[in-house]
């Protein structure tokens, strides 16, 4: 018997709440704020073909699903609270549904953010979520608030989901654990939302890495009025991208995508606060540059020299793939 849209809600998304004040199943969700916050709110859309690849394992799509909003609030310092899904599907089909909301619900349930509405079609495989978050007035992190001499900062390590894209475009051979530990970093982003937290009233800005460190730095840049100095040779990397050809590491690091780990500038006074708030969220924190005054971007080489930048961007979503 075929899945009808209310069946298919039933069987896969609906579950009791337990912050929110009425969930899945009525017109409206109602949410419960607490008194003296704001609510943080950020949508994403992913498209098969576009944003993933129909190979993909459907449990750790519902995962990123997920895990790209909850990096949203991450950015942001805020503590996630519920969320919307919006699925578009060619089909019910029950042996998609059943990993992908195992995936997706796995990720909600470690993050305590409750699934409370949303709509479901048919259509082109598409995911729609928006998540609501919690934060103290004036503790958000903004992308604007980068100033003259502050360090810049990133979590994590870099590059290796863009390692694992051009192992599918085949541009690269990666075998065994190699191309599994690849693969799982573009198809399983581990969002830092305890870090976000952490670096209120630490950071001064902070974005998440979702379309590259050149393209999503520019953002801060702008919003700040300010400009910057990357030391490409500091910027954290696997020992397995650490072993590919040098332009190759040089590709997925700067343009790379899909990494979602915060980059964040903080005063340079704030540097034990930076390392403490990592230790705290059981994250590494690297720094890897410096806020400047004059406008523009200059990302030096292990030997001093400036890079040229001219031809490299971040991901846009209506470029070619």
């Amino acid at each position: 018997m075929a899945l009808g849209e209310f069946a298919l809600i039933d069987r896969f998304f609906r579950r009791p709440v337990q912050r929110a004040a009425l969930g899945v199943g009525d017109d409206c969700a109602l949410l419960r704020v607490r008194p003296g916050l704001q609510l943080a709110v950020s949508t994403d859309l992913l498209v098969e073909g576009r944003h993933f690849l129909s190979t993909v394992d459907p449990a750790r799509l519902g995962h990123k699903a997920l895990a790209v909003n909850l990096s949203d609030l991450a950015a942001s310092g805020a503590e996630p609270l519920a969320f919307t899904l919006s699925l578009a599907l060619p089909r019910a089909d029950e042996a998609f549904l059943a990993p992908f909301a195992q995936g997706l619900l796995a990720l909600a349930d470690e993050h305590g953010i409750e699934l409370v509405g949303g709509d479901t079609t048919a259509g082109p495989l598409t995911i729609g979520i928006t998540v609501f978050g919690e934060v103290p007035p004036g503790e958000a992190l903004l992308r604007s608030g980068a100033r003259p001499g502050d360090a810049l900062w990133v979590s994590g390590a870099l590059g290796d989901a863009r390692l694992a894209l051009e192992a599918f475009r085949g541009t690269v051979a990666l075998a065994g654990e190699g191309f599994e530990q690849a693969r799982r970093a573009m198809e399983t982003p581990m969002p830092r939302v305890a870090l976000g937290r952490a670096l209120r009233g630490v950071a001064s800005a902070a974005i998440d890495l979702s379309d590259g460190l050149l393209g999503d730095l520019g953002h801060v840049l702008a919003l700040s009025g300010v400009g910057a100095e990357l030391d490409e040779a500091a910027l954290p990397r696997s020992p397995l991208l650490a072993a590919q050809p040098a332009a190759l590491q040089r590709t997925c690091l700067l343009a790379g995508g899909d990494d979602y780990e915060l980059l964040f500038a903080a005063p340079e006074s704030h540097a034990q606060g930076v390392r403490a708030a990592g230790a705290a969220a059981g994250v590494a924190v690297t720094r890897i540059g410096r806020v400047t005054a004059e406008p523009g971007l200059v990302v030096r080489d292990g030997q001093g020299a400036a890079l040229d930048l001219r031809g490299w961007r971040g991901f846009d979503h209506f470029a070619a793939p």
